[in-house]
Parts: C-alpha cells; structure tokens; sequence
C-alpha cells in the first residue's frame, strides 16, 4: 500500500496538522514513502522562507516526474472521466489496487479511480 498525496494533503501538513504528520511517520516506520507528481508540487509550492513545514513534508515523499506515459494514461483517464483536472487525473493514473489516496476533493477523485477500475482508498484531508 502506498500513500499518494494531493495538494489537499501538503497543505494539511504545511497547516501542522497532527493526523496528516503521524500518517507520515506511520509510513517512514513502514518503509513505504508516500508519491506524488510535479504537478501537485507547482499547486503548492509558492517559495520562500514561509514553506518550511511544507519544504519538510516534500523530503519525506517521492516525488515522480509528470511525463509523457503518465500523462497519456492521465489524459486517457480525464477523458473517460469528463474531467478537465489533469493534476488529479495523473494522480489517478498513478494509484494502484490497495493504494491510499489522500486529499481534499475525495469526489473529483472517486469519479477518475472509478474510470481507472482501480481498488483505492479515497481519504480525505
């Protein structure tokens, strides 16, 4: 099972959030590093000094690129899906069956999983 992170989740842990932070750690203990893509870092990113919850949480997840594979099975998944959100879309297309999901906009994402017949666990932020 791996964690995989929306901009939901960074701004919950960049807010401090308690349960965000020991989901974290939970996973650190486990050796399983939560993913996200490129996409969900330049939604959040914004620079500066004022990031550094955020700066933290980013050294703890794998962060993969948003290239031309993923972002045709993300375009694949959108289209089924009748979404315009490319970002979740990739996200998606990333999950696999008994992954976790965390965000939140647990509905625009259930749509993109459903399309994709994947089993994830949407949890919300």
């Amino acid at each position: 099972m791996t964690l995989i992170f929306d901009s939901g989740a960074f701004i919950a842990l960049e807010r401090n959030d308690r349960a965000m932070w020991r989901r974290v750690k939970a996973a650190e203990r486990a050796s399983d590093v939560p993913v996200t893509h490129g996409g969900v870092v330049a939604q959040v990113w914004r620079g500066g000094g004022r990031q550094a919850l955020l700066a933290r949480a980013l050294q703890a997840v794998e962060v993969v690129g948003l290239d031309e594979d993923l972002g045709r099975r993300a375009g694949t998944l959108a289209a089924k899906a009748g979404s315009v959100d490319v970002i979740d879309a990739a996200l998606a297309a990333m999950a696999r069956h008994g992954d976790q999901l965390l965000t939140s906009d647990p509905h625009d994402l259930a749509a993109l999983i459903d399309v994709g017949r994947q089993r994830v666990d949407i949890i919300k932020t």
